[in-house]
């Protein structure tokens, strides 16, 4: 009975790996960025927004990210632009596309990235008078550097992008286009401070269940409270570095 039970587990899994390398790859349509996209006429500048996590949080629900958005079209009405946000969705909903997602996650956005490339330098060759600035926050961050990294030097010297709390495992491309931001390295996940991030995952199913129990069923990235990892536009680590980085691009 227990050689059963130990053969069956290897077939699962063996099945499990099977279906995760050989997926071939559930991506969102982004029907959404299209119709945005068409409407970006009578706007200066286009902010395109990458949410962290699975990539699939509406601009709305946002509440860790869309104040930043808020204040760089704010800053940006001030100074005599304005700006339309469009969100790119990394991941599809159902267990299809999460998959796809975590298979792209450890691939490094390869599939995801190119896709989004693409998009950008289209905009850059048909609206030539837009400026784009590409926004992302904590796994949506990695997604920008390697999206960026991918963009023709061409189309780069015409591009920005902000990166708010990348991972400390991601792979960071460098430009004097690109603002990163780390909440002058105090952000645990981007500084990698192991025992801080341990204890952090120790308690974030406890906080989970808690929120469960109490009826706010809270998403469990909401519940990870990552020190250093929340990100403030009021603060000068945050607000300020992105007016400054903004000011030097377009005034």
């Amino acid at each position: 009975m227990i050689k059963t039970i130990k053969y069956l587990s290897i077939a699962l899994i063996a099945f499990g790996g099977l279906i995760f390398l050989f997926n071939p790859g559930i991506t969102p349509d982004n029907f959404q960025f299209q119709e945005l996209l068409n409407s970006v006429s009578q706007n200066d500048v286009i902010i395109i927004f990458n949410s962290g996590g699975w990539g699939d949080t509406p601009l709305g629900e946002a509440k860790d990210f869309a104040p930043i958005m808020e204040g760089i079209q704010k800053t940006l009405n001030e100074w005599g632009y304005t700006s339309i946000v469009i969100p790119f969705a990394r991941t599809k909903d159902g267990f299809l596309g999460r998959l796809s997602g975590t298979k792209e996650f450890f691939n490094f956005f390869r599939t995801s990235s190119d896709d989004l490339a693409k998009k950008v330098e289209n905009i850059a060759e048909d609206l030539p008078d837009k400026k784009i600035i590409l926004t992302g926050l904590s796994n949506g961050a990695s997604f920008v550097d390697k999206t960026y990294e991918k963009i023709s030097q061409e189309t780069k010297n015409t591009v920005y992008a902000i990166t708010v709390g990348p991972p400390f495992w991601a792979k960071t491309y460098e430009s004097g286009n690109i603002l990163r931001l780390d909440n002058s390295g105090g952000d645990s996940l981007v500084e990698g401070k192991a025992l801080s991030l341990l204890l952090t995952f120790i308690k974030a199913p406890f906080r989970w269940i808690f929120s469960k129990i109490n009826g706010q069923n809270l998403k469990f990235s909401q519940v990870l409270n990552i020190s250093g990892h929340n990100y403030d536009w009021g603060s000068s680590e945050v607000g300020q570095e992105i007016t400054s980085f903004l000011a030097g691009k377009f005034r």
